[in-house]
């Protein structure tokens, strides 16, 4: 493990306190020493990791965004969305370690109405997984990352997920309503769908 990546899990370590904190005490009641003493560092060694209190929540937030991006990296020319998302989906949200994190964003996600500090937070992950998005787009639309159709392909993409990770997020913890894998799917399907303005959703070869 290089040393980037040894300080990426430790920041993951102390966001995962963070996101527990703020889930069960909310922001503004949570301080700095709080988030320390849950981690066992000091709250200097925090500030090192993060730039300020709400900037403590985006590793936890990060995982599931660049795990997503990851994934479409795997997305067959051959394929459509539809299909490729259908076969992929349940092997993505299995792994254990990743289910613990995906509770910890949708509780995170679920409070934004009530926490618009942490919006940011949500913001800066999302916008990572859009810089990966725009290499995924301009592959399967066969133009230059730099072309701007294909950086606002991946934009428009990545605000609709955004927005549909937030609607369940909402619907799951604040309503009590359950949404299937295959619901969330769907919608996450029809959310890139719509929000394509290239060809990139059907089988480009």
């Amino acid at each position: 493990m290089t040393d980037g990546s040894k300080l990426e899990q430790a920041r993951l370590e102390v966001s995962r306190h963070a996101a527990r904190l703020f889930w069960e005490k909310g922001f503004d009641a949570t301080s700095g020493d709080e988030i320390a003493a849950a981690a066992g560092i000091s709250k200097r060694t925090v500030w090192r990791y993060f730039r300020s209190k709400e900037a403590c929540v985006e590793p936890v937030l990060k995982v599931g965004e660049l795990r997503f991006a990851a994934m479409l990296k795997q997305w067959p020319k051959a394929e459509s969305i539809d299909t490729f998302l259908a076969r992929s989906m349940d092997a993505f949200i299995s792994e254990d370690a990743f289910v613990q994190d995906a509770i910890a964003a949708i509780r995170i996600l679920s409070i934004l109405h009530r926490e618009p500090a942490l919006r940011s937070a949500w913001l800066m992950a999302c916008h990572e997984s859009e810089m990966e998005l725009v290499g995924i787009v301009a592959e399967r639309a066969s133009l230059s990352k730099d072309n701007f159709e294909v950086k606002l392909c991946a934009a428009a993409i990545t605000s609709a997920v955004r927005l549909v990770d937030e609607e369940i997020s909402s619907a799951v913890i604040n309503g009590g309503i359950r949404v299937s894998s295959e619901e969330a799917t769907a919608r996450i399907v029809s959310a890139i769908r719509a929000a394509a303005i290239l060809p990139i959703c059907d089988p480009v070869v």
